[in-house]
């Protein structure tokens, strides 16, 4: 029997989005994580050059491992062997490898509700069982040591995403530490999703390497790194479980594109040129925060990190999806619904992207406050 997995409703508005930009409409996407800007200009120029020099194949480049340890240890103080990590096609497949690899089926994963939709969708395909644990604001929507400590009997694993996705909230470093001391004394392994890691608006994110030294971790260059269509992502896995990732990622996934691991190489000494991007999301957010009130949304999770705001519309709408459906069609302005990071509670609640560009911010708030306006009527 096959594993009953929920669509992701935000692909089928941003289907609805485009779609309506067919037809002439000026559509704004705030419905995905997705920057508008483009990779750092020094790894497309690498790509250029690779593409005339080099035929390319299966392959994992030393290099690049070799130049993510030192990442990890000139940004967290972790030192890291650079075999374990496993290069891949994004960290969609690093998920899928780290539970594959880390887990057996039937095995029960902790996870925050609200939290990215992917992570409840690929348990439940890997035959797992998803434990959520419901987050509200009175913790920040955020997993808790408390929480963890509280399930009867303690699960398998636990997925921890510190910037979250839909929330940008940040697990700060005293958390961090007592959620893994608790994992630690119950026999819980972590998954450690640290794909939005440079993308803080207050102190920078800690790993959980630096707690719990044996968490898997998966993460991207997607995000802070813009990335997204080069499909280059890694997973770090565990001594313990490393051979076991490798014949995994062999036999399910291969290798991650050659010519996205030359230039991630590169990307990784541009953080000049992407730390400015960072810059154009702290604008936006701050114009974002600042035109809500005109909105009439006061009920918010604080976007620690990431790009998102994820807002509480309960007073206008119980159908987020509908109400999402609706301001697209009336604005142009494409948004996500709840139900897709929270099936309790996610009906009354949207997510915003401010990964676009500051021009389509100040654009979309000029739509959608009179919207908002008239539907407080």
């Amino acid at each position: 029997m096959t594993a009953d997995i929920a669509p992701f409703y935000a692909i089928e508005i941003s289907r609805l989005a485009h779609a309506l930009k067919d037809q002439g409409r000026s559509i704004i996407h705030m419905e995905f994580g997705q920057p508008s800007t483009g990779a750092p200009k020094a790894a497309i120029e690498a790509a250029h050059r690779i593409l005339d020099s080099d035929g390319m194949g299966y392959w994992e480049s030393t290099p690049l491992k070799a130049r993510l340890a030192k990442h990890y240890l000139d940004s967290y103080g972790v030192s890291v062997d650079p075999e374990r990590f496993i290069l891949t096609c994004g960290a969609s497949p690093a998920l899928v490898l780290a539970l594959s690899a880390g887990f057996r089926p039937g095995a029960r994963i902790a996870l925050a509700r609200p939290g990215y939709v992917a992570y409840r969708n690929v348990l439940k395909a890997l035959n797992m069982v998803p434990v959520e644990i419901p987050c509200g604001p009175e913790v920040r929507f955020q997993l808790t040591a408390e929480a963890l400590s509280a399930l009867d009997p303690a699960p398998d694993g636990v997925i921890i995403a510190s910037p979250a996705n839909p929330t940008g909230t940040v697990i700060g470093p005293d958390e961090l530490k007592a959620i893994a001391e608790v994992c630690r004394l119950r026999g819980i392994r972590i998954l450690s999703d640290e794909i939005y890691h440079g993308l803080t608006y207050e102190a920078p994110a800690r790993s959980l390497l630096e707690d719990a030294p044996d968490a898997w971790v998966v993460s991207s260059f997607s995000k802070y790194f813009s990335m997204v269509g080069w499909r280059l992502g890694w997973c770090l896995a565990p001594e313990s479980h490393l051979a076991a990732a490798r014949a995994y990622v062999g036999n399910l996934f291969l290798t991650a594109p050659s010519l996205s691991q030359h230039a991630g190489l590169i990307a990784l000494d541009s953080r000049s040129e992407l730390d400015g991007h960072v810059e154009t999301y702290r604008r936006n957010r701050r114009l974002l925060l600042d035109a809500l009130p005109q909105l009439g949304l006061s009920r918010i999770a604080p976007p620690d990190g990431a790009f998102y705001i994820y807002a509480d519309i309960g007073h206008l709408t119980d159908d987020s999806l509908s109400f999402c459906k609706e301001l697209l069609n009336d604005t142009g302005v494409c948004t996500a619904p709840g139900i897709d990071f929270d099936p309790v509670e996610g009906h009354r609640f949207i997510r915003f992207s401010f990964a676009v560009s500051t021009a389509e911010v100040e654009d979309a708030i000029t739509r959608m406050v009179p919207w908002f306006k008239a539907k407080s009527l």
